[in-house]
C-alpha cells in the first residue's frame, strides 16, 4: 500500500516549503502544475494522498483533481486554496471529490494532520477494496466449483462461452469486459436447480412437460436471483437475467423489454449462447450463422453481424495458436492444468468438461470417482 504524498501548486516557493516541513514525517514528491503533477500520478503513482492548489494556470485545482480521480480514483484528494467562498468550496467536494478543503494561509502543523488522515482514509479505502476483492473472487470461484461439480457439462458451456467473450473482445479491441466475461462464465449457474432428470431430457431434445419447460425457461432469473445476493455483481445479475431475451421483445422474461433496452451483455450472450448450441451439433460456424441470420427478431442484428465478423476475420487464426496436447495418466494429473479433451468414468459418465482448469475441488471430485468406477485413460492436457 501506498504512503507517498503528492503536492502540486505553480509556485516553487511553496513547494519547497512543503518539502522542508513535511519531508520528515512524510514521503513527499512535489510537482511544478497541474501537467507536472499529472505525469507524476502517471508515471510514479499511485499516491495515497495528493494535495493541489486552487488556483493555477491551464487548469485550476478542481479540474486537476478531476483527471487525477480518473488516472487514480482511490487517491485521497486535499484541496488549498486563498479564496475560501461557497462555491469554491462546494465546487471542491462535488467535483473534484475532495476529502479536505483548507484555506491558506495553512500552518505546517494543520497540514501534517490532515495529511496523517488523508494516509488513514487511503488505508481504509484500499483494505476494503482487497477485501471487497477477495469476497468477490472467493464467492465466484464457489459457485463455479458448484456448478462443475452438480453439472459438467453447463460449467463446461460457461466455460466456451467466456473464451467466445475473450475473443470477441480482443477483435474489437475492447478492455472492460470483465462484468461480460463473468456473466458468460455464470450465465449456466441456475442450471443447479434443475432435477438431472429433466436436464438429461431437455439435452436429449425428448419431449417435455409444460412444468419442465417452465422450470428450464427460469434459470437465467434463478441465475440472476443468486448472484443479486453478492454486492457488486448486480450488473453481471442483470446480464444473466436477460440472456435469454429476443430483441423483439419475446422470450424470457415475459415483461415490456425490447430492443436497445435489454443490456448490451445480454443480447450478445444471446447470440453466443445460440452459436455455441448449434455447433454443439457438429454444424459448421458459417452455416449456424447463416441459420441464426433467419431469425428476425431473435437477436440484435448489430451484435448479430459483429460477433460474425469478428469470427470470420479473428478467430480463423487461432488454431494454430492452440497449446500442444499431452497424453497423461490420472496419477500424474496435477491442479492447474487444463483439459483438452472431456474427462470421463471408465463406465462412460462424463465428470469433467474439455477446457476447464482442474482446481483442487475439481482434484478431489475425480479422486471420488476414481475410487468409485475408475478414471478412463489417457488424459489429455494442454502440454
Amino acid at each position: 500500500m501506498s504512503t507517498k504524498i503528492l503536492c502540486v501548486d505553480d509556485d516553487a516557493n511553496i513547494l519547497e516549503g512543503y518539502q522542508r516541513s513535511l519531508r520528515k514525517q512524510f514521503s513527499i514528491d512535489i510537482a511544478l502544475g497541474p501537467d507536472e503533477g499529472l505525469a507524476a500520478i502517471r508515471k510514479q503513482g499511485p499516491y495515497a494522498v495528493v494535495v493541489a492548489d486552487m488556483q493555477m494556470p491551464v487548469m485550476n485545482g478542481i479540474q486537476f483533481l478531476m483527471k487525477a480521480q480518473e488516472q487514480s480514483p482511490d487517491t485521497v484528494r486535499v484541496m488549498l486554496t486563498g479564496n475560501a467562498d461557497q462555491k469554491t468550496a462546494m465546487d471542491a467536494v462535488n467535483q473534484g471529490h475532495v476529502f479536505r478543503f483548507l484555506t491558506k494561509p495553512c500552518s505546517p502543523e494543520e497540514l501534517a494532520s490532515v495529511l496523517k488522515t488523508g494516509l488513514e482514509q487511503y488505508r481504509l479505502i484500499t483494505a476494503e477494496r482487497e477485501l471487497l476483492s477477495k469476497t468477490l473472487n472467493g464467492s465466484i470461484k464457489m459457485l463455479t466449483d458448484i456448478l462443475s461439480i452438480l453439472d459438467p457439462q453447463s460449467f463446461g458451456i460457461g466455460q466456451r462461452m467466456r473464451e467466445y467473450i475473450r475473443l470477441f473482445a480482443e477483435s474489437l479491441n475492447l478492455k472492460q469486459t470483465w462484468d461480460l466475461e463473468l456473466a458468460a462464465m455464470l450465465s449456466q449457474v441456475g442450471f443447479v436447480t434443475i432435477p438431472p432428470t429433466v436436464l438429461k431430457k431437455s439435452r436429449a431434445e425428448q419431449g417435455l412437460s409444460g412444468e419442465e419447460k417452465d422450470m428450464l425457461a427460469r434459470v437465467p432469473e434463478i441465475g440472476a436471483g443468486l448472484l443479486n445476493n453478492i454486492p457488486r455483481l448486480e450488473s453481471v445479475a442483470r446480464i444473466i437475467r436477460f440472456q435469454n431475451k429476443n430483441f423483439d421483445g419475446s422470450g424470457f422474461p415475459n415483461d415490456k423489454l425490447a430492443g436497445e433496452e435489454i443490456p448490451i451483455g445480454s443480447r450478445i450472450l444471446r447470440v453466443l449462447g445460440d452459436l455455441l448450441l448449434i455447433e454443439s451439433k457438429d454444424i459448421p460456424r458459417f452455416k449456424a450463422l447463416t441459420k441464426m441470420r433467419q431469425c428476425p427478431g431473435r437477436y440484435d442484428p448489430k451484435v448479430l453481424e459483429a460477433i460474425a465478423a469478428a469470427f470470420d476475420v479473428f478467430l480463423a487464426t487461432k488454431p494454430a495458436d492452440e497449446p500442444p496436447t499431452k497424453e497423461i495418466v490420472f496419477k500424474d494429473l496435477r491442479v492447474g492444468q487444463v483439459l483438452k479433451a472431456n474427462l470421463m468414468t471408465k463406465d462412460g459418465m462424463l465428470i469433467v468438461t474439455a477446457g476447464t482448469e482442474v482446481s483442487q475441488v475439481v482434484m478431489e471430485k475425480l479422486h471420488n470417482f476414481a475410487d468409485l468406477s475408475g478414471i478412463k485413460e489417457p488424459i489429455y492436457v494442454e502440454g
